[in-house]
């Protein structure tokens, strides 16, 4: 059965620092799609962030580069299996150098924190209880 995917393309200042960020909170670099100005984040089977050079990310669109430590261009939100691992991915990110959001939503059958990367763009990361999910 076809699985589609995401890739998630994202502008950074700083390939290396990037790459070093996204491996320090357990991801892998695809070392097949990455180069001196763009790095492949293998965050799960079916979801990719590529993390591109400013200048490479403007090959792709006629649109100025927003500035995320200013302005929110997306929020990307990503699944986790427990409470506990939304906390762990959270400190792993701040510990990294990233940014904790001080919003933790807690409404009981979802949980979820938040944090900005190096470069200011916004993760979330959530928990939802899988009983409250089917319902």
């Amino acid at each position: 059965m076809y699985q589609q995917m995401i890739f998630v393309n994202l502008a950074t200042d700083d390939v290396e620092a990037s790459k070093k960020f996204f491996t320090e909170l357990g991801y892998t670099i695809n070392p097949q799609f990455s180069g001196d100005d763009c790095a492949c984040v293998v965050i799960s089977d079916t979801i990719i962030t590529m993390l591109l050079s400013k200048q490479r990310y403007a090959d792709f669109t006629k649109k100025e580069i927003a500035d995320s430590t200013k302005t929110s261009e997306v929020l990307i939100c990503l699944s986790a299996e427990s409470r506990e691992k939304v906390d762990e991915l959270v400190n792993k990110a701040v510990a990294a150098g990233g940014t904790a959001n001080d919003d933790v939503q807690d409404q009981g059958y979802m949980y979820g924190r938040s944090f900005d990367d190096l470069d200011g763009h916004s993760w979330e990361v959530v928990w939802m209880d899988p009983a409250a999910v089917q319902g």
